[in-house]
This record gives C-alpha cells, sequence and structure tokens, in this order.
C-alpha cells in the first residue's frame, strides 16, 4: 500500500526541493502540497469527514509554515487527527528543539539542507507507526470521526444586542439534545455568563493563559460544570486579567475545548481584541448578533468589514442573527443581509423582555419557562444551524464553516490596529 504524504510547505524553492525527493521514496505518494497552516487544517479536515481512510498517514511540515508557527500547527494536527503522524523540516536539530517538537506532538525531524537517506527512514518510520495506530485501534470511528467538536462564536455587533443570551441558550440546547458541550466566555472584561447561570467560581480562562500543554486534569480545575451538565470556562472575575488572556491563548485553549467537547460556544461580546479575533477566525460558525434598528445595524456592517480588513472573517461566512425582532420593526431581516453581505440565520428572536426578565434578574437562564417564545426561537435556531442532536444522531451540518488555524487572525489584528 503507498504511503500517503502530505507536504506544509510555504516556501516555492523548499516545495520544489521536498516533493522531488518524496517522490524518490519507494512507495511513496505525495500528495499536493499544502502552502500555509490553515490549507493543512482544512485538507485534513475535509479528508476525516469523508473516512479516517481517506487520511494521509504522514503530514511534512516546514519550519517556515505559516501563519501559525510549526510547532503550534503540530500540536493542533496531534490532537485533532491523531492517527496522523507528523515529521517537522528544520534546520535547527539541537536537542532543545527536538524535545519540544516532540512534546507537541511531532514524530520525527528532518534537517535543512534535506538528506534522501534521513528523510526515507523518517518518513517510513512514521508511515509504519501510523499505519500500526489505526491498525490497533481498528479503525475505530467513534477514536477517529472526523475534525474534533465544532467551535461557534457568538459576538455582538454593539453592546447590549443579546450576544450572551444567544450563546447561553444555543449551548443549553447543544447539551440538552446529547451533545457535549462548553460555553465558554471570552468577553474578558465584562463577561455576565456566570452571572446569567447563577455560578459562584473561582478558576477562570485566565488560569489556562500561561499553560504551555493543556492537560484533561488542567482543563478539569479550570472548568465549572453547570448544574445544566454544560461545562463553563468563564471570564476572570477581575477584568484587568482579560489582558493575560493572549490571542495564541485563546487558539490553544479552544483547540484542547475541541478536542474534548462536541460543541464548544463561545462568547466573545461586542469588543475585538487579539483573543476574540483569534476564537473568530478559528471557529467553524461564527455568529454575530444585531437588533433591527439603524444603529445596531449600522455597527454590524462597521463589525463585518473591520473582520474583512483584518482578515479574521469574510462577510459571507458569518451569520447574523437577528434579536428582538417585531414584524413591524422598519427594518427587517432581509434588508439587514443586504446591508451586511452576510448569511442570515433564518429564526429571528422575537422582542419579548418581560418572558426573559424573571430568569435574568433571578441568575437563572437555565431554568427560562419552556413556553417562552424566545426559548423556543433560540432552541429552533440551534437546531437550524446544526448544533442540536438529531434522532439519527447525525454530526452537525458545516455549511458555509471553515477550521481554521487562529494565529493568523492575531496577526492581522496586531499588523492593522491603526486602520481607522
Amino acid at each position: 500500500m503507498p504511503i500517503r504524504i502530505l507536504p506544509a510547505v510555504g516556501d516555492a524553492d523548499a516545495v520544489r526541493s521536498l516533493v522531488s525527493l518524496l517522490s524518490q521514496l519507494p512507495d511513496a505518494e505525495p500528495l499536493a502540497p499544502v502552502v500555509d497552516s490553515t490549507g493543512l487544517v482544512d485538507t485534513l479536515a475535509r479528508a476525516a469527514a469523508e473516512s479516517v481512510d481517506e487520511l494521509p498517514e504522514v503530514v511534512v511540515v516546514h519550519e517556515r509554515i505559516g501563519p501559525v508557527p510549526a510547532l503550534e500547527l503540530i500540536r493542533e494536527v496531534a490532537l485533532r487527527f491523531p492517527a496522523v503522524g507528523v515529521v517537522l523540516v528544520t534546520t535547527d536539530t539541537s536537542p532543545g528543539l527536538f524535545a519540544a517538537a516532540m512534546d507537541s506532538g511531532a514524530r520525527g525531524l528532518v534537517g535543512l539542507p534535506l538528506s534522501y537517506e534521513e528523510l526515507a527512514g523518517r518518513v517510513q518510520a512514521v508511515a509504519q507507526w501510523s499505519t500500526g495506530v489505526r491498525r490497533h485501534l481498528g479503525h475505530g470511528a467513534d477514536v477517529f470521526a472526523g475534525v474534533g467538536g465544532t467551535v461557534v462564536t457568538v459576538s455582538g455587533a454593539k453592546g447590549g444586542t443579546g450576544a450572551t443570551l444567544v450563546a447561553v441558550q444555543i449551548a443549553l440546547a447543544a447539551q440538552a439534545s446529547g451533545h457535549s458541550t462548553a460555553l465558554v466566555d471570552l468577553d474578558l472584561q465584562t463577561g455576565d455568563i456566570a452571572s446569567y447561570l447563577d455560578v459562584q467560581f473561582r478558576r477562570s480562562v485566565a488560569d489556562l493563559a500561561a499553560v504551555n500543554d493543556i492537560s484533561p486534569r488542567v482543563m478539569a480545575e479550570a472548568v465549572f460544570r453547570h448544574d445544566s451538565g454544560l461545562a463553563l470556562l468563564l471570564a476572570p472575575a477581575e477584568g484587568e486579567r482579560g489582558e493575560e488572556v493572549t490571542d495564541r491563548a485563546a487558539r490553544q485553549i479552544l483547540s484542547a475545548l475541541r478536542s474534548r467537547y462536541e460543541m464548544v460556544i463561545v462568547d466573545c461580546g461586542a469588543q475585538l481584541g487579539g483573543a476574540g479575533a483569534a476564537a473568530v477566525e478559528t471557529a467553524d460558525l461564527a455568529l454575530l448578533v444585531t437588533t433591527p434598528d439603524v444603529v445596531a445595524v449600522r455597527a454590524a456592517k462597521r463589525t463585518v468589514r473591520m473582520w474583512d480588513r483584518l482578515q479574521i472573517r469574510k462577510a459571507e461566512e458569518t451569520t447574523v442573527v437577528v434579536n428582538r425582532y417585531t414584524r413591524g420593526t422598519e427594518i427587517q431581516p432581509a434588508l439587514i443581509q443586504r446591508i451586511t453581505g452576510t448569511a442570515l440565520a433564518g429564526t429571528p428572536i422575537p422582542a419579548n423582555f418581560k418572558e426573559l426578565q424573571g430568569a435574568v434578574d433571578a441568575g437563572r437562564m437555565h431554568e427560562l419557562d419552556s413556553r417562552s417564545t424566545v426559548k423556543q426561537a433560540l432552541w429552533g435556531l440551534a437546531g437550524e444551524l446544526g448544533l442540536v442532536r438529531t434522532e439519527e444522531g447525525a454530526r452537525p451540518r458545516r455549511s458555509g464553516t471553515r477550521a481554521r488555524g487562529g494565529e493568523r487572525a492575531a496577526v492581522g489584528f496586531r499588523r492593522r490596529k491603526e486602520l481607522p
């Protein structure tokens, strides 16, 4: 059986050199190279969605791959596609880098300039390892079911549009349908999820920011298990600690959550920082919540344009959710879609704060009456988006979504933060 090898190289000259050598390896089948980290993760995700057998046995990552640094990319591939062996190609073959690569999940390291003998030996050894892992696990679909959990971000066009309400209720809907669900508060300075769910907590997302290797034990210590079954990772009680959660930390935290939960719902609030930018860029589905009034719709349009300028997310890859909708409002959802250029959720959320006030004031949003038209609409929205388990147990749909590396968003945010 041929060894399928996927090169991930950003430099054109390095691509030619690597592919030329890989083509000479016995029983090797080099695949079309990918030129950045986003392309690599997307390619593996598409293959895994079809079948484990479609995944390449070996991925060769060049040290100059971008925008996500090579070691972080290797860590993500190892977490999400554990039957794929990764080889790092690098000029630095020191013991320190070798140890770091192994800690990140690489199965081998090859030095530059490339040597046929070294590359052939390492690739064949890693391919044997990959084949053995798949044989040992019997191609178990439960172990290699695809790309990991679904990450959904919920952002507000401006403050007060109801992003937290939407995030909480769609997370509750996903959990109630049988999905293991984590709800993350990345509104780092003004997050309200703890207040909405009547939670007293000691640990927060800030406690994971400095952790380089987020093990299941470390994650369990930071996550609060709510009565509803939700796993909560909350914003720090001291807002100034939000600065500790960098774009890089946010990406690593979400990657760890994705590997442990079927659904990861992230409340990003209305302010864009590095962590929120990384989350939106990484998400499989990005929701932008607005209300049908001029001020909020203008804010939604500004947000969509800003995401596009910073290369965080394109307008057509964003889904607008209309909150506090009434049939008599002058600005209808179809007009909002034309103004923003985004996709539009087919389920608007009706304006009926009286239904919510008791639950909000008591901090018991999880006990909102099931007869509430607002709750019914929000849970219907979760079903529309594919976040609710169907009777057949199908995986959530990912139409118009993507799995991307989050570092690019952070780079764009830092590079262009002076834009008007």
